[in-house]
């Protein structure tokens, strides 16, 4: 809810964790003109990620510009490197189609992207899974879409989101694969509002099938519920102030699930939250009317996404990957911790 200009957090604040703190000094910018950059660890030791609208690692808005390309980082977090996989300056291999991804995975070797639309204007109208099994050099559509026809009851979701398990997915906490995607409310891209995100899963070893889906469905006492009629699926989180984009990582350290999401405008307020499981009960870390605390807090930020690979200390520390506009509009990575309650 906001009140006098201000937002106000949806849920009641973590009971674990009291905030986030940032090492400016530690803040990398790379690939200037290129947004989004969701991250999955491989088989292979290196992260992965997609990108959009611009030349990846290397290039520029201009130069090497594609829709949308893949990238490998390889290295710590204090010394890695990125290298344009598909699509980008000096690529590995060319991009072969136009979109948007925010949710990119790898299990058991093999890699799984969703692709939004052609651009971001029509992100609302399908969601395609594609695979590829060259670690993102070459990408095949496998027949799963989810799209606005899919539904009757409404517009259906757009930008889902994978949920991250460690390397490889081998953290996994059982069988299935987990996505989110916030449900639309209207066909513009600009936050959604009120704010409500879906949780979607399918066994891992039939995540091509689409008959195979199963939407959260509402809690009980004995668990959660899961239907395969998407029409009488329910969010899974809320947040009457808006949603727009999200991204979700477990903590093996901590055993919590953190969920990122944006609210209140388009590229200003980000919220982080934790959770026992993947379907809640959620509770707030940090709830931000700008971006985040530090000198940058004013600056348009449009994608959060902590890295599965880079925790220290147990789970406490992190390296949060962002990407915006003007400034930001590009990689950024900056070295964070949480705050435990009772330390200053």
């Amino acid at each position: 809810m906001s009140e006098n200009g201000k937002s106000y957090p949806p849920y009641s604040a973590s009971k674990l964790i009291k905030g986030v703190t940032f090492d400016w000094a530690s803040r990398k910018r790379l690939a200037p003109g290129s947004d989004n950059w969701p991250l999955t660890w491989a088989d292979d030791g290196h992260q992965y990620t997609s990108f959009g609208d611009g030349g990846g690692f290397g290039g520029t808005n201009e130069i090497g510009r594609v829709s949308m390309g893949v990238a490998r980082i390889e290295g710590d977090r204090q010394s890695y490197r990125g290298f344009n996989v598909w699509g980008g300056k000096d690529a590995e291999q060319p991009a072969t189609f136009p979109g948007k991804s925010w949710g990119i995975i790898c299990i058991d070797g093999m890699f799984y992207m969703w692709r939004s639309g052609e651009a971001s204007a029509d992100c609302y109208e399908s969601q395609r899974l594609y695979q590829s099994s060259d670690r993102g050099a070459t990408w095949t559509f496998t027949g799963v879409e989810f799209d606005n026809d899919s539904f009757t009851r409404s517009r259906g979701f757009f930008v889902p989101t994978f949920l991250q398990f460690g390397q490889d997915y081998q953290g996994a906490r059982d069988e299935y694969v987990y996505m989110y995607a916030p449900e639309v409310k209207s066909l513009v891209w600009e936050l959604q509002v009120p704010g409500e995100i879906n949780l979607i899963r399918a066994p891992k070893d039939k995540i091509t099938s689409k008959q195979h889906y199963e939407f959260y469905a509402g809690g009980s006492d004995g668990g959660p519920k899961w239907t395969k009629d998407g029409d009488r699926r329910k969010p899974v989180f809320y947040d009457a102030n808006g949603t727009m984009r999200v991204n979700a990582v477990y903590n093996p350290g901590l055993k919590k699930y953190i969920l990122t999401a944006q609210h209140t405008a388009r590229n200003y307020g980000w919220g982080i939250y934790e959770a026992n499981e993947p379907w809640g009960a959620w509770r707030t870390i940090y709830y931000s009317n700008g971006f985040v605390p530090g000198d940058w807090e004013c600056q348009k930020v449009s994608y959060l996404s902590f890295s599965p690979k880079w925790w220290d200390n147990d789970g406490w520390d992190f390296v949060l990957v962002f990407s915006g506009r003007e400034y930001n509009d590009a990689w950024n990575s900056v070295e964070g911790s949480f705050v435990l309650h009772g330390l200053s």
